[in-house]
């Protein structure tokens, strides 16, 4: 309630989230789902930063799409939707190869304090890649068929104990053959 309270009260909301699964978190869309178009000022301005692991912008098109139209919905100014694929791969980087995705957001930050808008350079900038090269796919493929293209999740399994379990099926009716 208090989330609802503090949107209905600013002028300006930017929502950030990841890209779970090719789509919104589940408790992100319930929150769109409580907004109500009369909770609040018809001139709010509304807009979004998604994030994702993928390396590729492409995934969050659709969700993009949606963000738009969703804040039509609502009656909102759309101030857009800033893509940044790759981001999941920050964890295992050194920090020196992250300074330029972080000076990236700190200068969309400082323009959208001046303008009250998204910096469309920083936007594109942000976007790339927006999907692999052939050299890139080529290279995941080539990586892939030698099994170190999950070498990160499968350490995040053996971290929790879950390695072992990574191809069970629980929500799979086990009478059922196919």
């Amino acid at each position: 309630m208090e989330h609802l309270k503090a949107f209905s009260r600013a002028d300006e909301v930017i929502f950030i989230f990841p890209l779970y699964t090719d789509s919104m978190p589940g408790i992100v869309k319930h929150f769109f789902e409580m907004l109500d178009k009369q909770t609040h000022k018809p001139e709010k301005k509304v807009g979004f930063i998604v994030q994702s692991g993928f390396p590729e912008a492409k995934h969050s098109v659709y969700l993009e799409r949606y963000l738009g139209r969703f804040t039509a919905r609502m009656g909102c100014h759309y101030l857009g939707t800033v893509i940044k694929g790759g981001v999941e791969g920050m964890q295992i980087k050194p920090s020196s190869w992250n300074r330029p995705l972080f000076k990236s957001f700190e200068e969309l930050g400082k323009h959208f304090a001046r303008k009250g808008e998204f910096d469309q350079n920083i936007v594109e900038r942000l976007g790339k890649p927006h999907h692999l090269s052939f050299f890139s796919r080529s290279m995941f493929l080539f990586f892939g068929f030698f099994g170190l293209t999950n070498f990160y999740w499968n350490k995040k399994l053996k971290e929790h104990g879950a390695f072992s379990r990574r191809f069970d099926k629980p929500y799979t009716d086990r009478k059922k053959t196919f």
